[in-house]
């Protein structure tokens, strides 16, 4: 498994599978729990280069223990958006296949723009994929596939294919499984760059990450706090002082250990939103230590630092005295 900080902006598949470089790359974006690919790889002579991008920890410790088990050793995993590992990570013309097996479709009014196969992410994808390569897409979802069908069409540099039936693998996927035992069938179609114009990289390095410390606080509570009047509360990043962010603290839960509470927050910095938990833990000496839990396996951005420094705003509403900030 590999974290933001293992990689180059771009990379390249012989550093990345330096026992393997001659092999085709294929990326599979939102790979669930890693059904998908011991299938795909166990129909092939050579199991080509494998890059998994998801955004659910529990996903990619699934899919990592299945991938091992299979022994897939030519296999990256990481929790990245797709978008960003696309045209950061990968180089141009660098992969042969891009596989999307039933995508989130966001079926919401007005959420189209979270939805990944989109005329921007087809053009990124035609830069990155080699001649012959393709995105495939496997969905149960009707709107959306004929969404991304026009979508792909709108970009100018796809042609669409739909006569063709998915890879058996991608009907071996939990969503699949599930959907053919309600006798219902799937969509699929292959998308195939007409050119590959190159689309620059954004940055050297997409979010800035810090691993040497986990951002914390000390403070002491007051003697009458009562997290059942926790609300709602955001903190945004002052504007001109450096990278944008968002901090929506959504709830507030009873720690397990019945020695505290865990706080949800929303971190929303560019195109990168993630779901993190900050821990609010009672010590033996009196004080509370608020600090990132490491569930999940968050990036540890700006904004993911400003999560725990939104809880410890928050709790000083309520009277708390800070000791110590850490982040």
């Amino acid at each position: 498994m590999f974290r933001l900080g293992d990689f180059q902006f771009p990379d390249a598949a012989a550093r990345l599978y330096p026992d393997t470089p001659e092999r085709p790359w294929v990326l599979e974006v939102g790979f669930g729990d890693g059904r998908f690919w011991p299938h795909y790889a166990r129909a092939l002579p050579q199991a080509p280069n494998y890059l998994g991008v998801e955004i659910s920890g529990t996903s990619l410790l699934k899919a990592h223990r299945r991938l091992k088990d299979a022994g897939l050793t030519n296999a990256v995993l990481t929790k990245l958006p797709a978008d960003v590992l696309v045209r950061e990570v990968i180089p141009h013309a660098g992969l042969d296949l891009i596989v999307v097996n039933f995508p989130d479709p966001w079926p919401k009014a007005g959420h189209t723009d979270h939805r990944l196969l989109r005329a921007p992410f087809f053009q990124l994808a035609a830069s990155r994929l080699n001649p012959g390569g393709a995105v495939l897409l496997t969905t149960d979802h009707d709107e959306y596939f004929a969404f991304a069908c026009e979508e792909a069409r709108a970009s100018g540099v796809m042609t669409v294919d739909t006569g063709a039936p998915p890879p058996p693998a991608a009907l071996e996927t939990k969503y699949a499984l599930k959907w053919r035992d309600l006798g219902l069938g799937v969509n699929h179609a292959r998308f195939t760059p007409t050119t590959h114009p190159p689309v620059p990289h954004g940055t050297t390095h997409p979010y800035p990450e810090d691993d040497h410390a986990v951002p914390h606080a000390i403070l002491t509570l007051p003697d009458r706090f009562d997290p059942s009047e926790f609300s709602k509360f955001t903190k945004r990043s002052e504007p001109g002082r450096g990278p944008d962010w968002t901090v929506i603290l959504l709830d507030l839960y009873g720690s397990l250990r019945r020695d505290g509470w865990v706080a949800l927050a929303h971190v929303v910095e560019g195109e990168l939103t993630q779901e993190v938990l900050v821990g609010i833990t009672n010590r033996e000496d009196g004080s509370t230590l608020v600090r990132l839990a490491r569930f999940g396996g968050p990036i540890i951005t700006p904004g993911v630092k400003a999560a725990v420094g939104a809880v410890t705003d928050w709790l000083e509403t309520q009277g708390a005295t800070v000791t110590h900030r850490g982040y």
